[in-house]
């Protein structure tokens, strides 16, 4: 059987439309960078207001992925 090595790091995402696309954000960037990467885990929400109203949604997500063999 195989072993593997994996590695989590922390990201944080942002959109001025919905957590769903803060996260989706921080996804699509990291994937640019990084391979392998096997699931995600929401660690904080948070948002910005302007005006009494939500202008930012900013969600920090931790992501793990598999290490290359060497």
């Amino acid at each position: 059987m195989k072993e593997h090595t994996f590695k989590t790091i922390e990201i944080t995402g942002t959109s001025q439309d919905s957590i769903e696309d803060a996260v989706r954000n921080a996804i699509s960037r990291t994937s640019k960078t990084v391979h392998g990467m096997k699931w995600f885990e929401i660690s904080q929400i948070r948002g910005a207001l302007e005006e009494n109203h939500v202008s930012q949604w900013q969600v920090t997500a931790r992501i793990n992925f598999e290490l290359d063999e060497s």
